[in-house]
């Protein structure tokens, strides 16, 4: 199936969905469930956090299909409801540590007992160079090139200008070149 057929089956199946079909609301989370949860991974470095910001996502993403005026933009208006999701998460974790005093104390970004989340590199060092960029970094990659979004989506998924996305990919491309060559960021 060629991408531009993959998006006129997902304009139909939104459409349904948002007239109510529920079969066509539950293919929607089959062929998203596992991109918004490694997706929500990479931004909170927790697979249960991940999950149950995907399933609240999911109930925001359910009420607001009837909204939604544009169903080819379903995929980055979505991804941006689950990087909100995330960053509430991310903001009441912050809150609570100042709260408890625990504020030095921060999460083990690499949660090993949940690599089912985490996506399905080809490579432990292209992994290993991956774990190695900020969230924020991760997030762009993987929307630009696992989700195979455009920039412009990207910027609408992370709810950030599109110049930024395009620095950040410049920025993550040169740490990663840097990573898998062995070599320190920075160096030439």
């Amino acid at each position: 199936m060629t991408k531009s057929s993959k998006r006129i089956v997902e304009a139909y199946l939104v459409a349904c969905a948002r007239l109510g079909d529920e079969a066509a609301r539950e293919h929607l989370v089959e062929r998203y469930q596992r991109r918004f949860l490694r997706h929500a991974y990479r931004l909170l470095g927790d697979a249960e956090q991940a999950r149950d910001a995907v399933q609240d996502a999911w109930v925001e993403i359910v009420r607001g299909l009837p909204k939604l005026k544009d169903e080819q933009a379903f995929a980055a208006w979505a991804f941006r409801i689950v990087s909100r999701r995330c960053a509430r998460r991310v903001a009441a974790q912050q809150r609570n540590r100042k709260v408890l005093g625990f504020a030095s104390m921060a999460p083990d970004p690499v949660d090993r007992g949940a690599r089912d989340c985490e996506m399905a590199a080809d490579s432990a060092p292209l992994r290993a160079a991956l774990l190695g960029l900020s969230s924020e970094h991760r997030a762009t990659i993987a929307l630009f090139y696992l989700e195979e979004m455009t920039v412009a989506e990207v910027a609408v998924a992370l709810d950030i200008p599109v110049g930024t996305v395009k620095s950040r990919l410049m920025h993550a491309r040169r740490k990663l070149r840097a990573a898998l060559e062995g070599e320190c960021y920075g160096q030439v």
